[in-house]
C-alpha cells in the first residue's frame, strides 16, 4: 500500500491509533488549519456545471 502523505505539505501522513487524537489526513493541527482557512477564504472551490439554458417553449 503506497505512503500517505498530508495534502498541504507533503509529508508522510499516518492514521491515527484508537483512543488517540488525529488530524488525518493531514499531518499535523497546523496543516489541517491551514486547509481549513483555504475553504474560508474560498482559495478551493468545488466546481458547478451549469446545466445547459432549456427552451421555454415546453
Amino acid at each position: 500500500m503506497p505512503e500517505l502523505r498530508c495534502p498541504i505539505c507533503r509529508k508522510p501522513s499516518a492514521k491515527r491509533e484508537p483512543g488517540q487524537r488525529s488530524a488525518y489526513p493531514f499531518c499535523s493541527e497546523r496543516c489541517r488549519q491551514v486547509d481549513l482557512g483555504r475553504w474560508f477564504t474560498e482559495s478551493y472551490a468545488v466546481p458547478v456545471v451549469e446545466p445547459e439554458e432549456q427552451d421555454e417553449e415546453r
